[in-house]
């Protein structure tokens, strides 16, 4: 059996999505900056899926900029903010999406400051330390809607009513709840929201990012002055064209897709915490339907993948964007898991297509694959040293997860 549990880091494209997008290499395939009748089937067809994709958030189509996927979107937000306003301060998360956390970084040398807060054990932050963290000078707010990681939901509106309090922007990027929970981008007071197809089986290399009319914002790209003028280059036609179809389906199904993978969902992570010394990462209600980060002691995440998909299983440590990197996920650290514990996570991330059977499957392999495992760890002696030392400091009580 073949079990797929890594849409956070992407989604098979609909069947449906697909069918759309084809005409639109071979038969459609008119530049849509041009003015003849051929072209104008296009031009027609991007402002369709731009419409869509606009419906699915609460927005108006005038507010979608069109980009080349979530990362483009982030970047483009932040840069294009700071590039378009005086202050020189920036207030993010500590477990914000590489996308934005390496944004920030590369700004910080042009001289801007950066101030990260901190998140509490299910990974939530405090709306009070983004309060008190603003300056005269801010000039971006930008926290992320849900975890790619450990899919924990952030209380946006309320950080967003605050922004808005203080006239400062204020960025989310939601490419991992777009598509998965509702979303409205005026009850969540947003500036700017960025979010991707591929996440939402539609296809890679395009995406969006949410401009609301009236927020100033500065090109990354200069040319031809498409996109409003903000986002330059010849607009991918069929790439718009499936967003915009999985945009228009994700409206449609999202609710009865997210009640049946929720289901799934619990079932996964009710079965594989009764194995001994596991636990679950992030918020058990404030999190994505189909999200389930545990935590296993004394074995290594990439072994668990790897054994995993030896059975035909596939997962993965954490985020695909970084699952090459050996260092613990910053994610984990930030809610507070020592490095030997953030090394042991497995995050498995749930579809629509997605089987009772399957779920089944796994449960049963799971325990085997982390019994194997521990079998031939170095990390269990190395625990029972740690688990003294607890022992002595908490005066014989110890935490178990």
């Amino acid at each position: 059996m073949k079990v797929y549990l890594d849409h956070a880091a992407t989604t098979p494209v609909d069947k449906r999505v697909l069918d759309a997008m084809l005409p639109y290499f071979s038969e459609k395939y008119g530049n849509p900056s041009s003015i003849y009748g051929f072209s104008r089937e296009a031009r027609e067809a991007i402002e369709e899926g731009r419409t869509e994709v606009a419906r699915l958030i609460g927005a108006d189509p005038s507010e979608i900029i069109f980009t080349s996927g979530g990362t483009e979107a982030d970047n483009l937000a932040i840069k294009g903010t700071t590039a378009a306003h005086e202050g020189k301060h920036i207030i993010t998360s500590a477990i914000e999406h590489a996308a934005v956390l390496a944004t920030c970084e590369a700004l910080k040398k042009q001289g801007y400051e950066v101030t990260y807060v901190s998140v509490d054990k299910d990974g939530i932050v405090s709306v009070k330390e983004i309060e008190d963290a603003i300056r005269d000078d801010t000039v971006l707010i930008t926290i992320m809607h849900a975890n790619n990681e450990i899919g924990t939901i952030q209380p946006i509106a309320e950080i967003g009513k605050i922004a808005h309090e203080r006239g400062i922007v204020f960025h989310t990027d939601a490419v991992q709840s777009i598509g998965k929970v509702p979303i409205d981008v005026n009850e969540l007071n947003v500036d700017l929201l960025s979010i991707s197809s591929h996440k939402i089986y539609g296809p890679k290399g395009i995406g969006a990012l949410y401009v609301r009319n009236g927020t100033n914002l500065a090109p990354l790209l200069h040319g031809g002055g498409h996109e409003r003028g903000i986002r330059s280059g010849t607009e991918n036609v069929p790439g718009i064209v499936g967003f915009g179809t999985a945009a228009q389906i994700a409206a449609r199904e999202m609710n009865s897709d997210a009640e049946r993978t929720k289901r799934l969902r619990d079932r996964l992570i009710d079965g594989a915490l009764e194995i001994e010394n596991s636990w679950l990462n992030g918020s058990r209600e404030k999190r994505l339907p189909g999200n389930a980060n545990l935590g296993f002691r004394f074995i290594e995440g990439e072994a668990l993948i790897l054994e995993l998909d030896g059975h035909g299983i596939y997962a993965s440590t954490g985020s695909a964007c970084s699952s090459r990197s050996l260092e613990p996920s910053h994610v984990l650290r930030a809610i507070g898991l020592p490095p030997h514990e953030c090394h042991g996570s497995l995050r498995m991330t749930l579809g629509k297509e997605n089987t009772e059977e399957e779920i089944e499957y796994v449960l049963e392999v799971l325990p085997k694959v982390v019994e194997k495992l521990r079998k031939i760890s170095p990390f269990k002696k190395d625990f029972g040293e740690y688990e003294k030392s607890l022992r002595k400091s908490s005066g014989g009580n110890t935490h178990v997860h």
